[in-house]
């Protein structure tokens, strides 16, 4: 039993190593647009917005897990999307943030998750405009990479592990262009509370970081907006979970998430 899991844990590493090369690839796709004079930005068929930025991280993804995993399925925002695969498979969000990257703000990611059994079980979320990294070397470990970030050599690690919230100085993050009533209804119930403001899976990552402590979700999101950064959290010692308690799970028929709150500490009580 002992060979099997260590074989497991080889695979997860190996597969956590080429998902980081894939995003750190599609990262510098990214910033090859990035507030680009004339940037092509189009609607898709949901209205939502997608740019050549989009479209160039999505291709180098694609490439590269299936040149490194060809039997894993990719399942990307910006490929063809059916009923989510029986097997294991990555989710991919090529460049979470659309409208923050076509505004000219930095706060976009790359997401890449390997989701097993509808749990996301590793992830890489890569911020290139703001030079940061966070992702999951193995199971239930959760680091931020600093330094050049080298395609090939992984850099310093800052090991990831969530703080129970100082009841006193809690820090609430958002996102100011998703602000809604049900949103302003659960900030006023913490009226002393900092409010951060960050785009894309960044905020999950700010809890990961100690940065945050609780992160709301009373919009809309797509399974491929929250799972790599969920894999992050959790692996840090926080959690995402809905607002009936229930932890929130993937492969749903249409790929939609309910609502839900993120907490840097699951055994915390706000």
């Amino acid at each position: 039993m002992t060979a099997i899991v260590d074989d497991m844990n080889d695979v997860l590493a190996t597969l956590a190593l080429n998902m980081r090369r894939a995003a750190l690839l599609a990262a510098t796709q990214t910033m090859r647009f990035f507030r680009k004079e004339d940037l092509d930005v189009a609607q898709k068929a949901d209205a939502s917005p997608v740019t050549e930025g989009d479209l160039a991280a999505h291709h180098a993804i694609v490439a590269e897990l299936s040149a490194t995993h060809p039997d894993v399925p990719i399942i990307s925002e910006e490929g063809a999307l059916g009923p989510a695969p029986e097997a294991p498979y990555f989710l991919v969000d090529p460049l979470d943030g659309t409208k923050e990257f076509s505004s000219g703000r930095g706060e976009f990611t790359v997401n890449i998750a390997y989701v097993e059994m509808g749990a996301p079980v590793l992830g890489v979320v890569a911020a290139p405009a703001v030079e940061r990294l966070f992702w999951t070397p193995e199971r239930g470990r959760a680091v931020e990479e600093h330094g050049a970030r080298a395609l090939d050599v992984v850099g310093r690690l800052t090991e990831l592990r969530a703080s129970p919230a100082d009841p006193d100085r809690l820090r609430i993050v958002a996102t100011k262009s998703h602000m809604n009533e049900a949103t302003s209804a659960f900030l006023a119930r913490y009226p002393d509370a900092e409010l951060k403001s960050a785009g894309s899976a960044l905020k999950f990552c700010l809890l990961a970081a100690q940065e945050a402590d609780l992160y709301p979700r009373l919009g809309p999101t797509m399974e491929w907006d929250t799972a790599a950064a969920q894999a992050v959290l959790e692996a840090a010692g926080g959690s995402v979970e809905t607002f009936d308690g229930e932890r929130l799970r993937y492969s749903k028929p249409g790929w939609r998430n309910p609502h839900f709150l993120a907490r840097a500490d699951a055994t915390g009580e706000l």
